[in-house]
């Protein structure tokens, strides 16, 4: 239950950072600053390239950073893209021909979704398919997609209305959203980073639920080292009686 409420909680939140507002509805976020529809969808289309990008970024640092880091920095500089760019709708609206208000607004989109493909885009499949063993993961990652899709479904009829309705006060439910993100995956996101798949069971059994700080150690890791320092200590201890053999017959 604990792995399908973190799976869960990791499809919607990656959902709720607003990504899928920014993609879908990209003409009518941008026209909120004054730019045309044909203009909009050629900046969205530089999005294709980040996100192979930022993808590419994440598959490399992945396993040297770690899944906790990730996600939660990545969800904070989220969030303060939304704030920054609420407040320049909220200044430079429509009607405003401050060309460089326009493109600081594009340029944080754009950041922000290279700094989505870093982090939450990707980890929110991958960290869900490692969480379960063989036996549990192909039902506790099909739940995760069905929460993926049913907060994307609501994301996209929720949205125009929303632009239409309250414009620039929309983006608050995604810095909230975002801010509320890294402090749960903060409080509640055990660190995989390294771990076998045969270590989750372990990690869930033995690894308290809030995990801040925590340095949990699976056992076959415990296992190993020990047995290289007994092989170090074995080996030591071969040289030293070869060492004392050829005093011996020195002498």
């Amino acid at each position: 239950m604990r792995r399908m409420i973190l799976v869960m909680a990791i499809q919607a939140s990656c959902q709720m950072t607003g990504v899928s507002a920014i993609q879908y509805f990209s003409p009518q976020i941008f026209a909120q600053i004054g730019i045309s529809t044909g203009l909009s969808l050629l900046l969205q289309s530089v999005n294709a390239i980040i996100a192979f990008a930022g993808t590419t970024v994440c598959i490399l640092t992945i396993d040297s950073i770690g899944r906790r880091p990730l996600e939660i920095y990545g969800c904070l500089f989220l969030c303060a893209t939304f704030v920054v760019n609420a407040a320049i709708i909220k200044v430079f609206p429509t009607t405003s021909h401050n060309t460089g208000a326009h493109w600081a607004f594009v340029v944080l989109t754009w950041m922000f979704n290279l700094v989505f493909f870093i982090t939450s885009g990707p980890l929110s499949w991958s960290i869900p398919a490692e969480l379960f063993g063989t036996a549990m993961r192909l039902k506790g990652v099909s739940v995760g997609a069905m929460t993926s899709f049913a907060f994307n479904t609501m994301i996209g009829q929720v949205t125009p209305i929303a632009i239409t309705a309250i414009g620039w006060k929309y983006y608050v439910v995604f810095i909230v959203c975002n801010l509320t993100n890294a402090i749960f995956f903060w409080c509640y996101l055990p660190e995989t980073k390294g771990l076998n798949l045969e270590d989750m069971n372990e990690l869930f059994r033995d690894h308290p639920l809030f995990v801040p700080g925590s340095k949990w150690v699976p056992s076959s890791e415990v296992d190993e080292s020990a047995k290289v320092i007994a092989r170090q200590e074995g080996l030591a201890g071969v040289a030293s009686k070869e060492k004392m053999a050829e005093f011996v017959e020195e002498a």
